[in-house]
């Protein structure tokens, strides 16, 4: 029985460890700025891909900023759901669950 305590233990400073990478990784992404610009349309965003600003011929659009931030948060929380049901969601990565 120790023996499972223990296992549990180590699998949650596995996820630990895994969180705290993520969570650095996340960081260093929104540091990153990418810029594109192309026929008189300019993109800048982050590497954690929050659009920043979009301008076009010199006009900065606001509302293109925003609806492109919603398109790219609904995406990527249908890619997480997605990958939680291949994945089995957290029992995936524990190998099955803890029981």
């Amino acid at each position: 029985m120790f023996d499972k305590f223990q296992q549990m233990g180590q699998q949650v400073s596995q996820l630990k460890k895994i969180r705290d990478q993520a969570v650095q990784m996340q960081k260093q992404l929104q540091a990153e700025v990418i810029e594109v610009e192309e026929n008189g349309i300019r993109v800048v965003m982050t590497g954690d891909q929050k659009v920043e600003t979009v301008t076009i011929d010199g006009k900065y659009e606001e509302r293109l900023v925003k609806i492109l931030n919603d398109a790219i948060k609904k995406s990527q929380q249908v890619a997480a759901k997605k990958l939680q049901e291949m994945s089995g969601g957290l029992k995936g990565l524990l190998g099955g669950g803890m029981a």
